[in-house]
């Protein structure tokens, strides 16, 4: 096993890396902002190391001085979290090439996945689902009006190098296309270096539900059940459960299949997810991306099927195999994540401050992921997550029930947060029904 890891990553995944390290006996390497010294993830690592000010370029995107601390510090492998520099392929080879483990997939599978137009076109010949829509970059305005026509109004308007629900836009005719298509590719290139753009059918009524794959160390690729995503905004997620209330037994068979041959096409290796949109009309799903780094939501999984994902992301670094079986592998009861963060509850507007006030809840089923405690500040550097609230029970009612105990516990004052909306979500009739889609938080609102 790994005897030392740096977690290139802040709040609350970090200290989340660093409770499974501490738990393997892995001593735990901790990078950090000069905005962040004072979190729980730095002064629970063995060691933190200040890598630049609170600008993320300069410090948690700095990849010079990230690994002139993995060096200095005597780690042996480097865990990249998620977002940052998680699914930057060029820094997965430089970590690896500094004579470094990886822990995560492969840098050709990341630039493989990185890429939504070559990831479309590899599922589809992997014989994975996907919707209508180019299978080249949209060169230039006409081109996407022609595609548009070709695959019929509405369509989305994606960022081919986005991801995290950022760069997207939908056109249900030719003039929002118009203006929709230079948004996206201003920003595009802006946010991400890359202005390509695709064009896909968009569904008004959609579900968002994705799959854990984790590719072993002896080249086995296994799915580990899927999750529910659909409650969001801005096409970000707000809460995951799993398994999926829309997914019966026959569907999940499809889905887990369709992600297993995803994971192959690609060779992959460690913990992704394949997302997927599903039309809960006709029960036809179609492939969306693929996360190829550890997933916010990955707590759910963890519940259902009884795995710690760091660990075996972990052992799958180290070439070990996985705790569990991958053939007897079945989910158990119904877990539900709430994303906590520092934001207005009505607009969803960034809310950041000083804690005065943090007491969690606890109790039977009750899990509590935090990146800060009472006397923190929420900086305006970084996301917003505070937060995440993992409750699981027998059944998704008990899980409900548990969840709504939890908020109603659940105190923190200072910063904006979004505990009333979550209040409010788990009385509305629509999700406590299960039948619900993408559509939910803009009808709440």
């Amino acid at each position: 096993m790994i005897e030392s890891l740096l977690v290139a990553n802040r709040g609350e995944i970090a200290r989340r890396i660093v409770r499974t390290a501490k738990k393997l006996g892995i001593r735990a390497i901790v990078v950090h902002s000069e905005a962040d010294a004072g979190l729980p993830f730095v002064t629970e690592a063995d060691h933190a190391v200040c890598v630049g000010p609170a600008n993320p370029a300069l410090s948690y995107r700095n990849v010079e001085a990230i690994l002139a601390a993995a060096r200095d510090t005597g780690a042996q492998a480097i865990h990249p979290g998620y977002g940052f520099l998680s699914e930057n392929a060029d820094f997965a080879r430089t970590v690896e090439a500094s004579g470094l483990i990886w822990v995560g997939p492969g840098a050709d599978a990341i630039s493989a996945m990185g890429d939504k137009i070559n990831a479309r076109n590899l599922m589809a010949a992997a014989g994975v689902p996907v919707a209508p829509g180019t299978t080249e970059p949209a060169a230039d305005l006409d081109a996407a009006v022609t595609a548009a026509a070709e695959i019929g109004y509405p369509v989305m308007v994606k960022a081919a190098a986005g991801g995290g629900g950022m760069g997207m836009g939908v056109a249900t005719d030719e003039a929002a296309l118009r203006t929709e298509y230079d948004k996206v590719r201003s920003f595009a290139e802006r946010m991400f270096g890359d202005g390509s753009v695709l064009i896909e059918r968009y569904f008004p009524r959609v579900r968002h539900v994705e799959v854990q794959i984790l590719g072993l160390a002896d080249g086995r690729v296994v799915a580990l059940g899927e999750r529910e995503c659909s409650v969001q905004r801005r096409n970000q997620k707000l809460v995951e459960e799993s398994p999926s209330p829309a997914v019966s037994p026959e569907l999940r068979s499809r889905f887990l299949a369709a992600a297993v041959r995803a994971g192959e096409a690609v060779n992959y290796r460690n913990a992704g997810t394949v997302e997927c949109l599903l039309d809960p009309t006709t029960g036809e799903f179609f492939f969306l991306e693929m996360n190829t780094r550890l997933q916010v939501e990955h707590p759910v999984t963890e519940y259902v099927y009884g795995v710690d994902l760091v660990e075996e992301q972990l052992r799958v670094a180290a070439g070990l195999a996985p705790t569990f079986d991958p053939d007897a592998l079945a989910p158990r009861g119904h877990a539900i994540e709430l994303r906590i963060n520092a934001e207005d509850p009505k607009r969803f507007l960034p809310g950041p401050g000083a804690i005065s006030t943090w007491n969690e809840p606890s109790g039977s089923g009750v899990r509590v992921d935090s990146g800060y405690v009472a006397g923190n500040t929420v900086t305006p550097f970084y996301d917003s997550l505070m937060a995440k609230l993992i409750v699981s029970g027998a059944t998704r009612d008990e899980a409900v029930q548990r969840a709504k105990a939890a908020v109603a516990q659940f105190e923190i004052a200072g910063p904006k947060n979004n505990l009333p909306f979550f209040a409010e979500l788990l009385e509305n009739p629509e999700f406590l029904s299960g039948d619900y889609d993408t559509g939910i938080v803009s009808r709440m609102r």
